[in-house]
């Protein structure tokens, strides 16, 4: 497998040389929404330890990983009134992973409505500051 690339995106993200809308952060992981979202929420949660996807991180890294999600899963429903989520993680470009930095994609959905193509859109900063609000709040709730 090849080596992490301490270049890749969502690590110069967590050194802050990019920006995103963040909606959690502990220790461990941080939470923000996909710029290029596949339904109204898109969160990614990735870990703050350094590992290219699911086949090279720690147990107890991934395990800080799927909590995160599990809290940004409760946060999203409540804050997007949705009526389930998708949890999806890839592994490596036949896995499907583009950003070869592990993360965990949690996104709300609605009945009869069908999740966008990936990478098909970037969406407007307004709507993503305002999705941001509603997860903030929503996890300040919990």
């Amino acid at each position: 497998m090849p080596a992490y690339d301490t270049n890749n995106i969502f690590a110069k993200i967590l050194r802050g040389e990019f920006p995103c809308h963040k909606v959690y952060e502990d220790d461990h992981v941080l939470a923000f929404l996909d710029i290029m979202p596949r339904a109204p929420g898109h969160t990614l949660v990735i870990p703050k330890a350094p590992a290219r996807n699911i086949l090279d991180i720690t147990p107890e890294d991934y395990a800080h990983v799927a909590r995160g999600a599990h809290k940004i899963a409760h946060a999203a429903m409540t804050a997007f009134k949705a009526d389930g989520i998708t949890v999806q993680q890839f592994s490596e470009a036949a896995g499907g992973q583009v950003v070869f930095h592990l993360h965990m994609h949690v996104m709300p959905r609605h009945d009869g409505i069908a999740l966008l193509p990936p990478a098909s859109r970037k969406e407007d900063v307004t709507v993503l500051e305002d999705n941001a609000t509603k997860l903030i709040a929503a996890l300040k709730g919990m």
